[in-house]
């Protein structure tokens, strides 16, 4: 199922992650907001993968950080992301990945996160498990949220906003074991999938952002919802949880507790 679109969604990741590797601290840098990055990098990586997906695929929709919306009537969409961690790029730390997922009838069939820096490839198609380089992986057992190893992010505009996620920060940092912000949701959520985080959250998350990610840890087994645990419309809601399923209820609690920032009208 779906063996022509996987294999174009990995071509194009890969090259993709060619053109990023070339082009790592040689990219002039602008700004989309105060500390809101954007390179020459994202955008030559997006215009390789859309090309690419046009010439396979010419009459399917396309929705790209940098370039938008293409609409096409079509019942395919494609949701790209060229790359997912453009600050840690800048700066060359090496954590950041391509993400493309294809969506069918408002539902995604299949997702693809590339981590050019350690040539890790993961993917996954509905109904078919997850792989990391063609091996089949698993969210990992742990149950007690005390003993787990967290992620999160920060919104782009956390020098203006009061949702800045902070108080939710201070009081995972005093629950689990550890808590870390490596700077890519897509990797995040992949990283969730194959057992080495065991929990994420984040406040403002975008759909090219978790599209891949979300199906990826889906098929490995793990669980997606928003703060409250309702089904996540990614299109609509800004905040995500996300677990291995062991310890979705014990990370909710946490974010219900009083004055927390995630809760918000």
């Amino acid at each position: 199922m779906l063996d022509s679109e996987l294999k174009t969604a990995i071509e194009a990741a890969k090259e993709a992650g060619r053109i990023l590797r070339s082009m790592s601290g040689k990219a002039a840098i602008g700004y989309k907001g105060e500390v809101n990055l954007v390179t020459e990098a994202d955008r030559a990586s997006e215009k390789s993968i859309i090309s690419l997906i046009r010439k396979r695929f010419p009459g399917d929709e396309i929705l790209a950080e940098e370039t938008g919306s293409h609409k096409t009537g079509s019942k395919r969409k494609w949701l790209i992301d060229p790359l997912d961690g453009t600050t840690n790029y800048a700066h060359g730390f090496p954590f950041w990945a391509i993400s493309i997922a294809l969506e069918i009838e408002g539902k995604v069939v299949l997702g693809i996160v590339y981590d050019p820096s350690r040539d890790e490839l993961f993917t996954a198609r509905k109904g078919e498990g997850a792989f990391l380089n063609e091996r089949r992986i698993s969210v990992s057992q742990e149950k007690e949220l005390g003993k787990s190893l967290l992620t999160t992010g920060f919104p782009y505009n956390i020098r203006e906003t009061t949702n800045d996620n902070l108080d939710n920060f201070a009081r995972f940092c005093k629950k689990a074991r550890a808590v870390r912000r490596p700077g890519s949701v897509a990797l995040d959520l992949s990283y969730l999938a194959c057992g080495r985080f065991d929990g994420y959250w984040e406040l403002s998350i975008s759909p090219w952002d978790v599209a891949a990610g979300i199906l990826i840890l889906e098929e490995a087994g793990g669980m997606v919802s928003d703060f409250s645990g309702k089904k996540l419309d990614i299109y609509k809601e800004k905040d995500i949880l996300a677990t291995n399923g062991k310890i979705h209820n014990q990370m909710m609690e946490v974010l219900k507790q009083p004055n927390s920032q995630a809760w918000h009208s």
